[in-house]
């Protein structure tokens, strides 16, 4: 089947774009957004991914006002309809890279917008994500993160809320390819042998995309439940990758290794507080103090995992005939941790979120000083003895 993009000369395979190499439920293209800003304590948080093996395109936006979330999901049927946008949903890129519009139009949640998302340096394309299970791959992915600002208003309830470069911040990322499986589109662990290890497993995930004036980056810091940096068998392996930028100049500042001190709140696994030591490719280290602005956002109503549709199902899934199906939910995070249950039924004790939007302050080797916005990402996951999680 053709479809829109095969206008471009972009093929990679002898086949029209809407028959992926690979043949797996888990492939898939897309989207994540945000748009935040740490003095309203807001964090808006949006994407979409293509899912051709299953026909399927899947989206959620929503936003996070000092804890109580609001999330609109959507998903339709793929190749009838080969765009990006989903009933009230759209993605337009203006200029790739630069000037992207996300749209959401009026909807029963009472939450719209219309942003543009502005890029403010070039994107940093990730090392390649690789996985295995048992000797099968089970991640196989390119994927790029990017700063940016954005323009544009949020509107909620009727509230209208102005964004502008300056007090707003945003990131955003765009991987595609083989992409770890989850349930209800996973094989039922029972019919299977037993899986032995392979590679060393993660522990920590310690991720930050920020701005401040001119300034932005990126940078991931990955390690063992030994707290080592050292490749690993998991969908985030990567010891550590990252670099700052002062634009579109093309003159970044290449970092090469990153050092941590976390602190949390009380006895849990909540972020207070981090300084990150950053060594650049000439030596000189760069320090960041992050703090969090308001409490995590929770990922488990974006429509990821099973559960988190009201049919039990994901964005992964059918959700029946009507096209597309949508609905919405909110939820007061603001107290964490706290006992979730999923719609299947699922019950998630001890609850907390792993994405913040934080306050960043960074120090150059040779004392410059930027004050702006961060989106932190926080995963401890299992023992990790540095911090003596168990």
């Amino acid at each position: 089947m053709l479809s829109p993009y095969d206008e471009l000369p972009v093929h990679q395979t002898p086949y029209p774009l809407s028959r992926v190499a690979d043949s797996d439920h888990g492939f898939d293209d897309g989207y994540f957004f945000g748009v935040f800003n740490p003095d309203r304590q807001i964090f808006c948080f949006q994407g979409m991914r293509i899912n051709p093996n299953t026909n399927l395109v899947g989206g959620y936006a929503g936003i996070n006002r000092a804890g109580v979330q609001r999330t609109v999901r959507f998903s339709r049927t793929w190749r009838d309809h080969c765009a990006t946008e989903i009933g009230p949903y759209r993605i337009e890129i203006v200029e790739p890279y630069r000037d992207i519009r996300l749209t959401l139009d009026d909807n029963p949640s009472g939450f719209s917008f219309d942003l543009h998302w502005l890029g403010s340096a070039p994107a940093f394309e990730e090392a390649h994500h690789f996985a295995t299970r048992g000797g099968r791959p089970i991640t196989d992915q390119t994927r790029y993160a990017q700063s940016g600002t954005a323009r544009g208003w949020l509107k909620v309830d009727g509230e209208r809320i102005e964004v502008e470069p300056g007090s707003w911040y945003a990131d955003r990322d765009h991987s595609w390819g083989l992409y770890h499986q989850r349930p209800p589109l996973a094989p039922d662990p029972r019919w299977l042998p037993p899986a032995e290890p392979e590679g060393v497993p993660r522990a920590l995930r310690f991720w930050t995309l920020f701005g401040a004036c001119e300034l932005s980056g990126f940078y991931a810091i990955h390690e063992s439940p030994d707290g080592a940096q050292v490749p690993m068998n998991d969908t985030f392996g990567t010891p550590f990758e990252g670099r700052f930028d002062f634009g579109w100049d093309g003159k970044g500042v290449e970092l090469v290794a990153g050092r941590h001190r976390l602190e949390f709140v009380g006895d849990t696994r909540i972020l207070a507080a981090a300084t990150i030591t950053l060594t650049d490719a000439d030596g000189g280290e760069w320090v960041q103090h992050v703090r969090p602005a308001a409490p995590a956002w929770v990922t488990a109503t974006l429509g990821y995992q099973a559960g988190s549709w009201r049919d039990g199902g994901s964005f992964r899934t059918y959700h029946g005939p009507e096209q597309p199906a949508v609905e919405w939910d909110e939820f007061d995070f603001s107290r964490q941790p706290l006992d979730f249950r999923m719609y299947n039924g699922t019950p998630v004790p001890g609850l907390i979120g792993k994405e913040y939007v934080s306050r960043v302050e960074t120090i150059a080797p040779d004392g410059r000083r930027w004050t702006g916005a961060g989106h932190t990402e926080l995963f401890l996951d299992g023992p990790f003895r540095p911090y003596g999680f168990a």
